[in-house]
């Protein structure tokens, strides 16, 4: 159910990477992210870009992962930066399942954990993730832009 996206997937992630961070309130600028995207997808060293495809193999939304490295965790970990479902393919157990085969290729990338960062009010996305198998830090994750 997931696939890795291809260069010609990328007007098409484009366009539900506008709605994830519309619906994340996070500022989104096209223009910075396109180039990073095509990069991201082109080399499999710096992480993926996975689409989620539905039980008919149509497209349903995406996962942006990425690589880091940390002792921690035994060498090279995972962070799951983005995870977005289409409107009309909530509800049906695509993420559950997604996620669930996210932990093979994950893991098949040689990765000791996936790190992902989640508003603690957006309950349904928390519930998701814990019945995943993900249990917050008893840290605080903080964040420093550069540009």
């Amino acid at each position: 159910m997931l696939r890795d996206a291809h260069a010609e997937d990328l007007e098409r992630v484009l366009g539900m990477m506008v709605e994830f961070n519309r619906l994340e309130r996070i500022p989104f600028d096209e223009e910075r992210t396109r180039p990073a995207l095509v990069r991201l997808i082109g080399d499999r060293s710096l992480g993926r870009v996975l689409l989620i495809l539905d039980g008919a193999g149509a497209v349903a939304g995406y996962l942006v992962l990425t690589y880091g490295y940390d002792l921690e965790f035994g060498g090279r970990d995972a962070f799951l930066t983005e995870v977005y479902l289409e409107a009309s393919a909530r509800g049906r157990g695509l993420a559950t399942r997604a996620l669930a085969e996210l932990d093979e290729v994950t893991r098949a990338d040689g990765a000791g954990a996936i790190h992902l960062g989640v508003y603690a009010d957006n309950a349904p996305a928390t519930a998701l993730y814990e019945r995943a198998g993900y249990e917050p830090l008893p840290r605080v994750f903080y964040s420093k832009r550069l540009r």
